[in-house]
């Protein structure tokens, strides 16, 4: 048996951002304080990046550079949940709303679980998936490469999108 119905969908998607001067950063619609911040065109949200990029992969639509280039200085300090609003609309534009998001979020520093929660409950509002809970985790490198040497933070997102 096919239909719409059985149409569900995966995504991945991953962002990366090097640190750079600030007093914060901002992850998962959350600001979180650090003795710098990430450098970025938008806000810097490598969490909204990565999940938007699964979501927009999943529903075959182009992926976030070309949805809001950074050639575009409408899109300059944009915050990350705005822009996971505006792909949300997309997909439902597309029949398609999301089922399930899960990340993770890789930087030695900060350390992240104590903002874990935070964060789960802020994207699960904006993606529209609240109360179910958005998977986040964090982990390090064991100081390994770029991020164990604390030049930046990474994320990895899998998304599961079903029919609107």
């Amino acid at each position: 048996m096919s239909g719409a119905d059985d149409d569900w969908r995966i995504g991945h998607g991953f962002d990366v951002h090097a640190f750079g001067p600030g007093d914060h950063i901002r992850l998962g619609g959350i600001s979180i304080p650090h003795h710098r911040g990430l450098i970025a065109h938008s806000d810097g949200d490598v969490v909204a990046h990565a999940l938007a990029d699964a979501m927009l992969g999943a529903a075959g639509l182009p992926d976030i550079g070309q949805q809001f280039p950074d050639s575009d200085s409408r899109y300059h300090g944009l915050d990350g949940m705005e822009m996971l609003d505006c792909v949300r609309a997309l997909l439902l534009n597309e029949g398609l709303r999301l089922w399930h998001a899960d990340t993770t979020i890789v930087a030695q520093q900060p350390r992240l679980a104590p903002y874990l929660d935070a964060m789960r409950s802020a994207l699960g509002k904006t993606l529209g998936i609240a109360p179910r809970p958005v998977g986040i985790k964090a982990t390090t490198t064991e100081r390994l490469g770029a991020i164990g040497n604390e030049q930046g933070i990474a994320v990895y997102a899998v998304v599961l999108l079903r029919p609107a």
